[in-house]
């Protein structure tokens, strides 16, 4: 009586065997997507700790490296390879400020963004000054940062709030001084496309505004670039802010 039921086995064994078959497609998507190291710098060791649960509680960002102060965070840039780089401002040794400086010179490719708990808008512009593609405030990191640490990678500008506001600012004491804004040089529909990129919209978000296509917001963001001399999001925020695009 157990003789008949032994071909039934193998006739069962064989389906398992297909059905396996999906757990293997299924590996690509996530060894496919694409991972931001990050280099993490703040002298409070605690503080450190609390920004890297936030970041390393992300699929798509994980923390390789950590310095307690700015040229700890220089020689590691050197050493580990980063996409990003994570400074605070106020750290011994060397400043925020002046580490952000010394990795544009020695890796251009690398995005910087400052998490500090300064909102004061001396610091923010000498961050932009050195480099910076974001300011992130430390009361809002869990809030923010993650936010701001892949507009850093889409090449596109993190600012909080008040710092839009201070760049408004800056921008009406220009024009006090008599420093005119440039001649018009963009297209009406290049305009529309640079005042939503100042205030902050991802390109996706452009397309469905307007109602064209994620390609033609990049060929237009391309255009306004060549025509300007400009090199990235950031200086396309700045000019936008020059020349009035965003009011207060």
């Amino acid at each position: 009586m157990t003789t008949p039921d032994t071909p039934d086995t193998p006739g069962t064994r064989a389906e398992p065997s297909r059905s396996a078959e999906p757990t293997t497609s299924a590996e690509p998507t996530t060894s496919a997507e694409p991972v931001i190291r990050i280099l993490l710098a703040d002298d409070h060791a605690l503080v450190r700790r609390g920004v890297r649960l936030i970041l390393d509680g992300e699929p798509d960002l994980t923390v390789v490296a950590e310095a307690g102060d700015g040229a700890e965070a220089v020689d590691l840039a050197r050493t580990h390879e980063v996409d990003l780089v994570v400074l605070d401002i106020a750290m011994p040794r060397m400043t925020g400020l002046q580490a952000a400086r010394e990795l544009a010179a020695l890796k251009p490719g690398v995005r910087v963004l400052m998490l500090t708990m300064h909102d004061n808008e001396q610091y923010f512009f000498q961050a932009l000054k050195a480099g910076a593609s974001g300011y992130v405030l430390k009361s809002v990191a869990d809030r923010d940062l993650v936010a701001a640490c892949r507009a850093a990678m889409r090449d596109e500008p993190f600012l909080y709030p008040g710092a839009v506001t201070a760049l408004i600012r800056n921008y009406l004491d220009r024009v006090r001084h008599g420093e005119e804004p440039p001649d018009q040089v963009l297209s009406a529909r290049e305009e529309e496309v640079l005042k939503l990129v100042a205030e902050g919209h991802s390109s996706k978000e452009i397309a469905e505004i307007l109602f064209i296509s994620i390609k033609t917001v990049h060929r237009h963001r391309a255009n306004m670039l060549h025509k300007l001399g400009l090199r990235d999001r950031l200086e396309l925020t700045r000019y936008a802010i020059r020349v009035g695009l965003i009011e207060a």
